[in-house]
């Protein structure tokens, strides 16, 4: 059966429609590349939906494409960095328009310790850099060897953020962060389209202050490891790494004018720091969420910082996955201005999963990335396991169906209305799907993996479709898929 059919067959009359589900799909893990020294993100190129890339804070970005590792690195600057507690490759970003003018830029340490921020431009061969392509974009001269931040990424603005840490040592002794002259302990905001090394931005909040650079977009950072932008509301959460006591996720709404001052050295998260008690907090923002270092498992470093829009796991849009660099646990929640943090949820307690020493990161399909020792591995749904490709209209397509019952029927469902709750008596289930129509019934084999032939018809070009699989007495992930 094809889904040429699909409006001919339902599943309406095995239940009746319930209310609206968001129930949490428990996670597993699966290894995509190994041996690869220290990973601390992965990435991908705009459009490109074949390959990620894989940054090695030895001085290497890898190449993984369609799951496989590539032998030789898409651009190896070993000789300009290296691996020195937190100095190395930190950093990688891909312009906007990548696919027509080549532009990626990174951020790593030099031979002695600075910041550097450089663009270079792929070579003819698309899987290897031009090595010699490097134009300086930013020097920044650190004072210490830790706190140097790494991560950059283009806004939905199309200007290039820089997040800053404060320069090192402990408790930022110059007070750096705090300083506007200063351009560390800070978000910058780069125009990298309009003259080298950079312009600024008109928008950019400071631009009529003397006090303060232009460069800067936000004050009061720490250790901003990782930060990113919602790709879908455009929104901007940054996981600062704390001091001794506290880790803490700051949040700024798409669409702000900047400006902001988050706070530090003043206070750690939304404790007094310097001075210890009665700081003056008027005028800081404070965090959305953090978390202590007490307790058990130890915590001591908030890895982030990725908002899952998948394709594979639907209900799980919108959720701010985060890890820790001492404990591992990987943690998620949803956050909505004006109403705040809700429906947390520890993964690691709930699925047994562990999160990352180092980062987490997408693919071009939002899927869930983990790096770990040498290891990178993607966040896949537990249990039964329905794996759909891109879908085209009249271009014939394989569902996949995992971990299925062996040599049991399976039947695919399908949703144009979006997630919901539909009782199927018979079968034992709950079809997270509203208005539940079927696509095609298969039968899984002896090793529980069942496939369905599918061909989209015209009618679904450029809509949502949203597909779960469906066998007596389980479900599998449902899926989003927009029909190309």
């Amino acid at each position: 059966m094809t889904l040429r059919f699909f409006l001919l067959f339902t599943l309406c009359f095995l239940g009746t429609l319930a209310p609206c589900s968001s129930a949490q799909v428990p996670l597993d893990t699966e290894t995509i590349a190994t041996g690869m020294g220290a990973p601390l993100l992965v990435t991908f190129a705009p459009g490109d939906a074949e390959r990620v890339f894989v940054v090695n804070q030895n001085g290497k970005i890898h190449l993984i494409k369609n799951d496989v590792l590539l032998s030789q690195p898409f651009l190896d600057i070993t000789a300009l960095t290296g691996r020195f507690g937190e100095r190395g490759l930190l950093g990688l970003a891909f312009h906007p328009q990548y696919a027509t003018n080549g532009w990626f830029f990174i951020n790593y340490t030099d031979a002695s310790g600075d910041t550097q921020v450089v663009r270079y431009t792929v070579s003819s061969n698309p899987d290897v850099a031009d090595s010699a392509s490097a134009t300086p974009i930013l020097t920044l001269a650190q004072p210490f060897s830790n706190h140097n931040g790494g991560c950059i990424r283009f806004g939905p603005d199309g200007y290039l953020y820089i997040a800053t840490g404060d320069g090192g040592s402990g408790g930022d002794p110059g007070n750096r962060a705090q300083n506007g002259q200063v351009l560390l302990g800070k978000m910058l905001r780069l125009d990298v389209d309009h003259g080298l090394p950079y312009t600024i931005p008109p928008t950019n909040p400071f631009v009529q202050d003397p006090a303060v650079r232009d460069e800067i977009w936000a004050l009061g950072l720490r250790n901003p490891w990782r930060f990113n932008f919602d790709p879908l509301t455009g929104d901007m959460y940054i996981a600062d790494v704390g001091q001794n006591q506290w880790e803490y996720v700051h949040f700024e709404p798409a669409g702000d004018p900047g400006g902001r001052n988050y706070g530090w050295r003043i206070v750690e998260g939304s404790h007094c720091f310097n001075p210890s008690v009665g700081c003056n907090m008027t005028g800081l923002e404070m965090p959305i969420y953090e978390y202590g270092h007490a307790g058990s498992p130890f915590h001591c470093g908030i890895i982030g910082a990725e908002v899952y829009r998948g394709r594979s796991m639907a209900s799980m849009h919108g959720r701010f996955f985060f890890s820790d660099i001492c404990s591992t646990q990987l943690w998620s929640f949803r956050y909505t201005p004006g109403i705040g943090v809700q429906d947390f949820v520890d993964h690691t307690a709930e699925s047994g999963i562990h999160g990352s020493g180092t980062s987490l990161g997408v693919d071009f399909d939002g899927e869930l990335y983990i790096c770990r020792g040498s290891t990178v591995e993607r966040v896949v749904p537990a249990g039964m396991y329905l794996k759909v490709p891109h879908l085209f209209t009249g271009v014939a397509a394989e569902i996949q169906v995992l971990r299925c019952t062996p040599n049991a029927p399976v039947a695919v469902a399908y949703s144009l209305a979006g997630m919901g709750r539909f009782p199927v008596a018979r079968l034992g289930v709950v079809v997270l799907l509203a208005q539940p129509a079927l696509v095609g019934r298969t039968q899984a084999d002896a090793a529980g993996v069942a496939r369905l032939q599918v061909v989209p018809p015209s009618p679904l070009f450029g809509r949502t479709t949203w597909l779960q699989a469906v066998q007596a007495g389980a479900v599998s992930n449902v899926t989003r898929e927009q029909v190309r």
